[in-house]
C-alpha cells in the first residue's frame, strides 16, 4: 500500500511497484491509510510523513500501538537527524528522504518484503519417525532459569524481550533491541557497522549503515546517564561500537 498525498509521487511509486508484479492500493491521507491497513493487512506500507488528516508519524505510532507488524518504509522531505530518530523510534523499518531514486526505493522494498516473509514463514513439519525402542530415561538436565544477558547493571532478556538498567525497565524498538542483544551476548567485542546492520536486516540489505548510528544514538539516550559521554555503549573510531561494563575500570573509548 502507498500512502502519499502528492499525486505525481504516488503514481510514480505505483507504476514501479506494478512493474515488479505487485498489486498496489494508493491512499491520500493518514486516516485512510489506517483504515486500509486494518482491513486489508498489506504486505508493506510506503508511507509519506506529511499528509492531511493524520501525518505518517501518527500512523506508525497508532499501528504499532495496535501491535500491527506491517513493514513500514517512510518517505519524507524532512532530512534532519531528529526526524530520522523519531520515525525509527516509533517503529518504522526504513526511511528515505525526497527526492529519492525509484530504483533504490524498489531495492529497499524488496529487502523488507524478503525479511518479512522469512519471519512469517511457518516452521517445517517434522518427518514421521519410527517409534524408538524403550530405553532408560536419562537424568533431567538442569533448567536454566535466567536466560538474560548481563553487562554490568545492564540486563537484556532475549526471551521476554526486556531491557533494564539497574533494575529500571528500558523501552526499546525492535531494531534497538536486536543491536543491544547482539552486543550483550559478546561484551567488549567491537562490532563494525556492517556487522550490526546484518543483525538488523540480514545480509541482503540495501539500507544505509547510517541507520546503525541512529539506533546507537537513540540507545545511548536510554541506557546512559550522560549520552554525550557514554560509558557503556562506546565508539571505537575507525571500527565501530562495543558494549562494556563501566564498573570494570576499562579505559573508555572516545564517544
Amino acid at each position: 500500500m502507498v500512502a502519499e498525498d502528492d499525486t505525481k509521487q504516488a503514481e510514480l511509486v505505483r507504476r514501479y511497484l506494478e512493474h515488479e508484479g505487485h498489486a498496489v492500493k494508493v491512499v491520500e491521507d493518514g486516516r485512510a491509510a489506517l483504515e486500509e491497513v486494518r482491513h486489508r493487512e498489506p504486505d508493506l506500507l510506503v508511507l509519506d510523513v506529511m499528509m492531511p488528516r493524520a501525518d505518517g508519524l501518527d500512523v506508525v505510532r497508532i499501528l504499532r500501538a495496535e501491535s500491527r507488524e506491517v513493514p513500514v518504509l517512510m518517505l519524507t522531505a524532512r532530512s534532519t537527524e531528529d526526524d530520522l530518530l523519531l520515525g525509527l523510534d516509533l517503529g518504522a523499518d526504513d526511511y528515505m528522504t525526497k527526492p529519492f531514486s525509484p530504483r533504490e526505493l524498489m531495492a529497499r522494498i524488496r529487502t523488507l518484503l524478503r525479511r518479512n516473509r522469512r519471519s512469517a514463514a511457518p516452521a517445517p513439519m517434522p518427518m514421521p519417525m519410527p517409534e524408538p525402542m524403550p530405553v532408560p530415561a536419562p537424568a533431567p538436565a538442569p533448567v536454566e532459569n535466567d536466560q538474560a544477558l548481563s553487562v554490568g547493571t545492564l540486563r537484556v532478556d532475549p526471551v521476554r524481550h526486556e531491557v533494564s538498567v539497574g533494575g529500571s525497565p528500558v523501552v526499546c524498538t525492535p531494531g534497538e533491541f536486536r543491536i543491544l542483544a547482539a552486543m550483550a551476548a559478546e561484551p567488549d567485542r567491537v562490532f563494525s557497522r556492517q556487522q550490526l546492520l546484518e543483525r538488523l536486516h540480514g545480509f541482503d540489505t540495501y539500507i544505509s549503515s547510517r541507520t546503525v548510528d541512529v539506533h546507537v544514538m537513540n540507545l545511548r539516550k536510554k541506557i546512559e546517564r550522560a549520552p554525550r559521554r557514554p560509558v557503556r555503549l562506546l565508539t571505537v573510531f575507525g571500527v565501530g561500537y562495543k558494549l562494556t561494563d563501566p564498573a570494570k575500570g576499562v579505559r573508555r573509548a572516545s564517544s
